[in-house]
C-alpha cells in the first residue's frame, strides 16, 4: 500500500525533524489506523467508477452512487464523510485529495428532486472537517486548494420571485461555482451560486462569499469585501 507508507513515512520525518525518537511509536499508531482504512477502501475501490489506486476510507464513510464517483491516486477519506455519486457529471476527485471527518458532498437530493451536476476537484486540494459541498449547480475546485473546517458551498439558491408563494414550492435556481488553484477558503466561510474565486486567492475566517473574488486577493467580511491583495514575488 504505497499511501500507508508515504504517510507513515512522511511522519516519521517530520518527528526527526523535530527532534523526537518517537517515531516506531507513532508509526505503529498510524498503521493501526491507517491499516482499516486500507481495506475499507480495498472492499470500495471495485465500485468506484474509475480509480487511480486504493483509497483510504474511514470509519462510517458512505459513498452512495460509487459508479458516479472517479478518483484519482491517494485519496483519503475520513471518518463519517458523505459522497453521494448521484448527479450528471459525476464526482471527480484528483490525486492526494482528502475530505475530512464528516464532510457532505452533495449534488441532488435523495428524494425526488433533480439530478445535480457535480463536483471536479484538482489534485492536492482539501476539504478540512465538517464542510458541506453542495454541488447541484457544478463545482470546480482546482489544484492545492484548501477549504478550511466548517466550509459551505452552495451552487443553488430558492426562488423568491413571486411574494404570493411560498418559497419551497418555486424551486432553486442552479448556477455554478469555481475555486482556482492556490487558494485558501478559511473556517466557516460560505460561498453562494454562481461566484468564481480566482487562483491564489484567500477568504478570511467566517466571510460570506457572495460576488466573484479576484485571483491573488485577500477578502472578507459579510458581505466579502477586498481587504487587500497579496504580493507576488
Amino acid at each position: 500500500m504505497g499511501i500507508v507508507q508515504k504517510i507513515i513515512g512522511e511522519q516519521r520525518q517530520r518527528l526527526s525533524e523535530a527532534g523526537s525518537d518517537r517515531w516506531p511509536v507513532v508509526s505503529v499508531q498510524l498503521a493501526a489506523k491507517v491499516g482499516p482504512m486500507a481495506v475499507r477502501g480495498a472492499v470500495l475501490a471495485p465500485r468506484l467508477g474509475s480509480r487511480g489506486g486504493v483509497p483510504l476510507i474511514g470509519r462510517g464513510v458512505r459513498v452512495r452512487n460509487p459508479h458516479l464517483v472517479h478518483v484519482g491516486a491517494d485519496l483519503v477519506v475520513e471518518d463519517y464523510a458523505e459522497i453521494q455519486g448521484l448527479s450528471r457529471d459525476g464526482i471527480r476527485l484528483g490525486n492526494g485529495v482528502s475530505i475530512g471527518t464528516g464532510t457532505l458532498i452533495r449534488p441532488s437530493s435523495y428524494y425526488s428532486r433533480a439530478i445535480g451536476v457535480g463536483l471536479v476537484m484538482g489534485d492536492g486540494s482539501s476539504l478540512s472537517p465538517g464542510c458541506y459541498i453542495g454541488c447541484s449547480g457544478g463545482v470546480v475546485i482546482g489544484d492545492k486548494t484548501m477549504l478550511g473546517p466548517g466550509v459551505r458551498v452552495f451552487a443553488e439558491d430558492h426562488v423568491m420571485a413571486d411574494p404570493t408563494a411560498d418559497v419551497k414550492s418555486q424551486g432553486v435556481h442552479w448556477s455554478p461555482i469555481t475555486i482556482g488553484s492556490g487558494c485558501w477558503i478559511a473556517s466557516g466561510v460560505t460561498i453562494t451560486s454562481g461566484v468564481s474565486i480566482g487562483d491564489g486567492a484567500v477568504v478570511a475566517a467566517g466571510a460570506v462569499v457572495t460576488r466573484d473574488v479576484p485571483a491573488g486577493a485577500v477578502y472578507g467580511g459579510i458581505p466579502a469585501r477586498e481587504i487587500k491583495t497579496r504580493s507576488v514575488s
